[in-house]
């Protein structure tokens, strides 16, 4: 049996399929990041999982596709967490960049956006990912993202920014004062999902003009940032995965439209598109 998985910082997706491609199960956990997790966290949350531990020892190979995985020695920290869990398995670890380049691609070259807890881009000309500009995280980038949103969205409030009438719905429904915004973001961990998980918030409300005009500059800034630095960008087909692209799928049609850029698709989760892919194109592990 063979594992894909799909992870952001906040969500992870999984499907376990047999070697024909033939879907066996599906499961979700927290997501992992190696900047936050190291791997005694990631075999010891998906442990929790116990309909996922079930299948354990009949995987013969795991494809993890995860945000933060960009380097081997950060991608280790997740390897090393799998294989204690899927001790028969070989495991390859990935960025979550390459799983969307590969889930969204036809057969032509096109440009690839994440745009979920946080955000990022890539060029694939269906067998390398090429990247224009780095992505900054979310306290120097991410723009367009959940956390970036989030961060707007929080400042505007202890700024006393809002619209009154969402000033108050807001103050209804979370109850938060500046120390514990600041507590949670400054001093706890994973203030990026924290910030990111105001986005419900904010789409309850996006047809309100303030986040209207908030929601549209943000899409475009990383669209001019992440998009535009592609030298063709107008020609080439521009897809999107990720809960904020999918949410705010209106919004980032606007703003795409702003700057000539042309949406092919956009796709909440690309792990259905990654399995096409993987056998589509045959990828293995020793």
């Amino acid at each position: 049996m063979i594992l894909i998985a799909d992870s952001g910082s906040t969500k992870a997706d999984w499907i376990l399929v047999d070697k024909q491609a033939n879907p066996i199960n599906d499961f979700q956990t927290i997501g992992f990041n190696p900047f936050f997790h190291d791997e005694d966290f990631v075999e010891a949350k998906i442990k929790e999982n116990h309909k996922l531990t079930l299948y354990a020892d009949g995987i013969s190979q795991v494809f993890f596709y995860g945000a933060g995985c960009s380097s081997p020695h950060l991608n280790k920290k997740i390897q090393k967490g799998l294989e204690r869990v899927f001790k028969n398995a070989t495991v390859l670890v990935d960025h979550d960049l390459l799983g969307a380049a590969y889930s969204c691609y036809n057969g032509e070259p096109n440009i690839a956006c994440i745009i979920g807890t946080g955000s990022n881009s890539c060029l694939f000309d269906g067998e390398k990912i090429h990247e224009e500009v780095p992505a900054l995280a979310y306290i120097l980038g991410d723009e367009g993202s959940g956390s970036y949103f989030g961060k707007i969205l929080l400042a505007n409030y202890l700024y006393k920014k809002l619209p009154k009438v969402i000033h108050d719905d807001f103050a209804e429904q979370f109850k938060l004062t500046k120390d514990e915004i600041f507590d949670r973001v400054y001093n706890k961990p994973n203030a990026n999902v924290y910030l990111a998980g105001f986005t419900r918030f904010i789409s309850t409300h996006k047809k309100h003009p303030f986040f209207q005009e908030i929601l549209i500059d943000g899409l475009a800034h990383f669209m001019n940032t992440h998009v535009a630095c592609y030298e063709n960008y107008m020609e080439l087909p521009v897809n999107f995965v990720g809960s904020v692209a999918f949410h705010f799928e209106d919004e980032l049609k606007l703003a795409a439209k702003r700057l000539g850029i042309n949406i092919r698709s956009v796709v909440k989760k690309p792990i259905n598109g990654l399995v096409t892919y993987h056998f589509r194109y045959n990828l293995t592990l020793a």
